[in-house]
């Protein structure tokens, strides 16, 4: 049995899609355009060191938090899920850029301690990222970056 007789004419039904508020429409797709540009922009270095941008960051954050974190505070400052930064750090351990290690107190828990060759390659590469960063945000003046800031804080409370 044929679920369309060869003589008919197929109609789709199209939806129409209007948007309840269409600038934040159009303002999530400028958001999400400008993320990730400036994302390819800032990775083009950590690529090419086979580091990917969320590894370089939690290797920034050890590096702030003076070496060494434990596992759920790490996620917490970097605001990911416990996937996420397992994953993270499985690869960056596997490539002797951090330790982990089980918490004598709580064998559940785990601390992330950053190597030397971690450090290392932070302080290689940090002083790039910032003039990378500098530059991604050079088209904005000091009164636009103080705006994107506080409305990037509103929109992520």
């Amino acid at each position: 049995m044929a679920l369309v007789p060869s003589d008919a004419t197929v109609r789709v039904a199209r939806v129409q899609l209007v948007p309840g508020d269409p600038l934040a429409h159009r303002a999530l797709e400028s958001l999400l355009r400008a993320e990730a540009s400036v994302r390819r922009r800032l990775s083009a270095d950590l690529d090419r060191e086979g580091l990917s941008t969320s590894g370089f960051s939690v290797l920034v954050v050890l590096t702030t938090a003076g070496g060494e974190l434990e596992l759920r505070d790490l996620r917490a400052r970097l605001r990911t899920s416990k996937a996420n930064a397992t994953e993270v750090v499985s690869t960056l351990e596997s490539r002797g850029y951090v330790v982990r290690r089980r918490l004598p107190s709580d064998r559940r828990a785990a601390a992330v301690t950053l190597t030397e060759r971690g450090q290392e390659l932070v302080d290689r590469l940090f002083p790039e990222h910032t003039e990378r960063v500098s530059n991604a945000f050079s088209c904005l003046d000091e009164a636009e970056k103080r705006s994107l800031e506080a409305i990037c804080r509103k929109l992520a409370a």
